[in-house]
């Protein structure tokens, strides 16, 4: 077969999505943004991928299925002109407008594109306890059986220590950033621990190392925490306003879940109740959880 993937992203979807790249037979090609490339390279010998920009190249070969896990309308009338046998996702209706087959409606259901309003689908998106890798396994009629990210060799940098900080949130989230990370890093380090905020980088391959160079990564529901649960670095993740449920832990990941999250559930403004609705004790404590019990399996595997 020959498999087109559409995922531009943002970066950390894309990674969440590389599982797939474990069951797919055949030929796979990837659209994807360009800055996410590099992660891409390599991955797999049955892979190719190109930029958006550059994504009349992948006109080439026919397609027996295009996964399209994009909810825009210039990526789904892109799809017009691939003309695969098969759509797993978004595309254009006779209508011309934007649907999604009835194979993707356990994850576009919940999406801004929902056939149920986005009121309904941020509801559902509430109640849904499926992690994002079962949504897209089902739909394609697989089964996810803890599947493991895939990550290209990072590129190494001198920033090492005990506990990584990923403070940043980005734009679209504000309500993301947890407003007490200054305040965890100097209670850790009165515990004698070398904690460091993640530095912005030119690669994301250094942002890849930077991150797996700690003992445990603590943020929010961010890129930094996808590439400790592909590197199976221990990590705390704080959830302020997006779903705990759709995040598969992989057996290292702590989740500090807000108390008021419903009520800022998916909001996209901001509202400082959100940012301090979990205690600087409860995340210093899971983190020194974390770092115990990684100490504890890092002297078992060396006596075995």
């Amino acid at each position: 077969m020959n498999i087109l993937i559409i995922k531009l992203g943002a970066t950390g979807d894309v990674v969440r999505t590389t599982p797939i790249l474990r069951r797919l037979r055949g030929s796979v090609t990837w659209i994807t943004s360009a800055k996410n490339g590099v992660l891409l390279d390599g991955l797999a010998d049955n892979l190719r991928h190109f930029s958006w920009e550059a994504r009349a190249r992948v006109l080439d070969i026919p397609y027996d299925l295009a996964i399209n896990l994009e909810d825009t309308l210039d990526v789904a009338l892109f799809l017009r002109s691939v003309r695969p046998a098969e759509i797993f996702g978004a595309y254009v209706g006779s209508s011309g407008r934007l649907c999604y087959t009835p194979n993707s409606k356990g994850w576009f259901d919940l999406s801004l594109i929902s056939s149920h309003g986005r009121e309904e689908a941020d509801r559902l998106k509430l109640l849904n306890r499926e992690t994002y890798q079962e949504l897209i396994f089902t739909g394609l009629g697989l089964r996810f059986a803890g599947d493991r990210y895939l990550l290209p060799d990072p590129i190494k940098t001198g920033l090492s220590g005990d506990v990584a900080i990923a403070a940043d949130s980005g734009h679209v989230w504000p309500m993301k950033k947890w407003a007490y990370y200054g305040e965890l890093k100097e209670a850790l380090e009165a515990k004698g621990l070398l904690v460091n905020v993640l530095p912005e980088r030119r690669s994301l391959l250094e942002h890849l190392a930077d991150v797996r160079n700690h003992r445990c990564l603590v943020g929010g529901d961010s890129l930094p925490m996808h590439f400790a649960l592909g590197t199976k670095t221990p990590c705390v993740t704080l959830f302020t306003c997006t779903s705990p449920w759709e995040i598969y832990d992989y057996g290292v990941q702590e989740k500090i879940v807000s108390s008021r999250l419903e009520e800022f559930f998916y909001k996209r403004g901001y509202d400082e109740h959100a940012t301090t609705a979990i205690s600087i004790d409860e995340v210093s404590d899971a983190v020194m959880a974390q770092l115990e019990t990684s100490t504890s399996l890092a002297k078992h595997a060396v006596v075995g």
